[in-house]
C-alpha cells in the first residue's frame, strides 16, 4: 500500500454534492410611495408583517415619503412574494393603493 487514501465512492458522492448546493438568491421587498396611503398605515404594516421595530419602521417609512421606495426586508424568493402578497391584501382590504415589487438582490 502506498499510504495514499482514496475516498470511497459514498464520501466522493457527497463531496460532489456539497459542492454543487449553492445558496438561494435574495430578494427585496420594495414599498413604493403613492399620495393616498398614509404614513400611519406603512408603519404598521412595516410593523406587522415585516415585524420592524417603530424606530426601524418610521426610518423606512420616511425613505418610502422622500425617496419614493424603501426596503422594507430582503429574504429568499418565497419568503419575499409571499410577505409582498400579504401587503397587497392589507392595503385593499383598508382601502389604500399601497404596492411592493421584488427586486433581486
Amino acid at each position: 500500500m502506498s499510504g495514499v487514501m482514496v475516498p470511497d465512492s459514498k464520501t466522493a458522492q457527497k463531496e460532489r454534492l456539497r459542492s454543487e448546493i449553492k445558496k438561494p438568491s435574495l430578494y427585496k421587498v420594495i414599498m413604493l410611495n403613492d399620495n393616498y396611503t398614509t404614513m400611519e398605515f406603512v408603519v404598521d404594516i412595516l410593523k406587522k408583517i415585516f415585524r420592524k421595530n417603530s424606530s426601524e419602521a418610521n426610518e423606512i417609512m420616511l425613505s418610502i415619503h422622500k425617496k419614493g421606495r424603501g426596503t422594507a426586508g430582503i429574504y429568499t424568493y418565497d419568503i419575499a412574494a409571499t410577505k409582498k402578497k400579504q401587503v397587497h391584501e392589507e392595503a385593499a382590504k383598508s382601502g389604500f393603493p399601497l404596492k411592493c415589487i421584488l427586486e433581486k438582490e
